[in-house]
């Protein structure tokens, strides 16, 4: 009898740090490049097939990297990334037709546009370009008011778990209202990232999605491999391939 099929894998968070386009020090920090190529090289076994280009802080608004990268990658990979609040329609389009999919807010480190925007934002390109919103934030510090606003618009996703055990309560909220969450970053949280995964799927199996958050940049703990079998563990079996590939490519590719 023939081994199975690996489980392929949907990658909903990794990063691109391209020094041929413009970075920007972010309190101190300059990461280290890590290009196309060398993400290829470092996922050569992880069966990754597809999966979202995630703009940083010291990227700011710079759009030149992420078109290259995801030109690079091939059309299975999409962007997520930082806009000001003056841009046009017409620069949004033209982003969507490069394969971005997702506007970030990235509350913890900064250099995208401020939470004050999100709502007009988050529905601005929803309504033009069907993108959906992703919260780089720590759940302890969603109150009620920002509860309330991230659960009314059309699609959000949360990065990192949440970031802390103690926002847990108000990240089960969200999920319950159809939010989805990354299980990424574990090696940047303060949790258990098990009890955390099965808190999510218990609530709603299709909300958790999988990356590798490479390159963990100022994570205490870079990924390693070993974080998709932790991932795995925590799961049902017949929960695996919804998590590592349906859930994040139905949100991604609406396939």
């Amino acid at each position: 009898m023939s081994d199975p099929q690996p489980q392929q894998v949907f990658d909903a968070h990794l990063h691109i740090v391209d020094p041929a386009h413009p970075l920007i020090e972010n309190n101190g920090f300059m990461p280290d490049p890590f290009t196309v190529a060398d993400y290829q090289a470092r996922i050569s076994d992880l069966h990754i097939c597809g999966g979202a280009v995630v703009s940083g802080s010291f990227q700011a608004f710079d759009q030149g990297y992420l078109v290259d990268a995801l030109r690079a990658l091939g059309s299975s990979f999409v962007g997520v990334t930082q806009i000001p609040t003056d841009i046009t329609d017409q620069e949004v389009l033209d982003l969507h037709e490069a394969g971005v999919r997702a506007v970030r807010f990235n509350v913890a480190r900064g250099g995208s546009a401020a939470l004050s925007d999100l709502d007009r934002m988050a529905r601005r390109v929803y309504d033009l370009a069907g993108w959906h919103t992703e919260l780089y934030i720590d759940a302890r510090t969603i109150d009620e008011e920002l509860s309330r606003t991230i659960a009314s618009l059309p699609a959000v996703s949360i990065d990192h778990l949440g970031m802390h055990a103690e926002g847990l309560s108000n990240l089960l909220r969200l999920v319950e209202r159809g939010v989805k969450v990354k299980a990424t970053g574990f090696g940047r949280v303060n949790l258990d990232p098990t009890a955390v995964m099965r808190a999510i799927v218990d609530v709603d199996p299709s909300a958790l999605m999988v990356g590798t958050d490479l390159p963990s940049t100022r994570a205490q703990c870079p990924f390693e491999n070993s974080d998709f079998d932790t991932i795995r563990e925590a799961l049902e079996p017949a929960q695996i391939a919804a998590v590592f590939w349906d859930n994040a490519a139905d949100f991604y590719l609406g396939a």
